[in-house]
């Protein structure tokens, strides 16, 4: 089906991410629905003019939200649904869903892989919904949320099977300081954004181990090839690997201090626990669970992923950092 706008448009979700966005498209959109799961939460957000718990310096205009805990609410009386909450969630907000989506541009902007499924979130979409494939769309490219806040320059890529839909959320996410672009390899997108956030823990881990500069650049290069590997293989596409949705999305995620996969990696570099990193963290890092997807699914294809096994062994399998990071040296180049 070919739309002619957005409509009204939703945000699903409410942490740091789905923040930002929410900031992106109030300044397009003159009011906006926003489903949060917990009431107190939004009664806090309509109080403090502010989301309590994330982004808090970030400043709203509440009188143009419409918030809801009730998500059936929010899908019935919104055209376009950009969901934005971490992906090991999505399946239990969804469970609660009775409200067609046939009818909606369902816009994911979550960069991880839904578990137990290990599809993406638009073939979980396609799949489990039934909403037409192009009709379902994606958000990726190099955005720290904290960035957005601060009106840092970031540039996001729409990614839809139909072009025209691509361009219709590219316009309510383009603006001042953010620059939209599209693309039909929406699975590419998803892919890659799942996988970068494996390498940042990669990242954080040889941080942790204090193993220089001159390392994290090889790890990052033979990052770039292991993703187009993988992306080649799983979904090929003619794509551009060194375009800011995979390649910068990827340097942003395993070098800057804002990334929790990196900070996560770190602390396991360090001598950190999962578990006990996990409770330090208090956020999700998308990360720890797109690892144990990614190698289930690489179960199938069986392309030589040395970086995601080493994350692997060293989060599921226990194997110490200094151990599994002295044989990932030995495969680089």
């Amino acid at each position: 089906m070919q739309l002619t706008s957005c409509g009204r448009v939703a945000i699903m979700g409410g942490g740091s991410w789905a923040t930002a966005i929410a900031k992106i498209v109030l300044n397009h959109e003159e009011t906006i629905n926003w489903y949060i799961r917990r009431d107190d939460r939004i009664e806090e957000f309509k109080r403090l003019g502010h989301n309590p718990a994330y982004l808090t310096g970030l400043h709203f205009d509440t009188s143009r939200i419409r918030f809801s805990s009730d998500i059936n609410d929010v899908v019935k009386t919104s055209d376009t649904l950009i969901f934005v909450t971490p992906s090991p969630y999505i399946k239990s907000h969804l469970k609660k869903l009775r409200t067609s989506m046939r009818d909606k541009l369902v816009v994911t902007a979550i960069k991880g892989i839904v578990p137990d499924e290990n599809l993406t979130v638009s073939r979980y979409f396609e799949k489990a919904f039934n909403v037409p494939e192009d009709q379902v769309a994606c958000i990726g490219g190099p955005s720290h949320a904290e960035e957005v806040a601060l009106d840092r320059l970031c540039y996001l890529t729409a990614g839809c099977r139909n072009l025209q839909n691509a361009q219709l959320i590219a316009d309510v996410l383009a603006g001042k300081f953010v620059k939209a672009s599209v693309s039909t390899d929406i699975e590419g997108i998803e892919y890659s954004s799942v996988l970068k956030n494996v390498y940042a823990i990669a990242a954080g881990i040889c941080h942790g181990l204090k193993l220089g500069d001159n390392f994290q650049a090889v790890l990052v290069a033979n990052a770039v090839q292991e993703m187009d590997r993988f992306l080649q293989c799983v979904e090929p596409a003619e794509r551009r690997i060194s375009n800011s949705v995979y390649l910068g999305d990827l340097l942003v995620t395993m070098y800057s201090n804002f990334s929790r996969n990196r900070v996560f990696g770190t602390m396991i570099g360090q001598g950190y626990s999962v578990k006990t990193a996990q409770l330090e963290m208090e956020m999700i890092a998308e990360g720890y669970y797109g690892t144990k997807c990614i190698k289930e699914i690489n179960r199938h294809y069986h392309v030589n992923m040395p970086i995601l096994d080493s994350v692997y062994n060293i989060l599921y399998e226990r194997i110490a950092p200094s151990v599994e990071i002295k044989v990932l040296k030995g495969s680089f180049r």
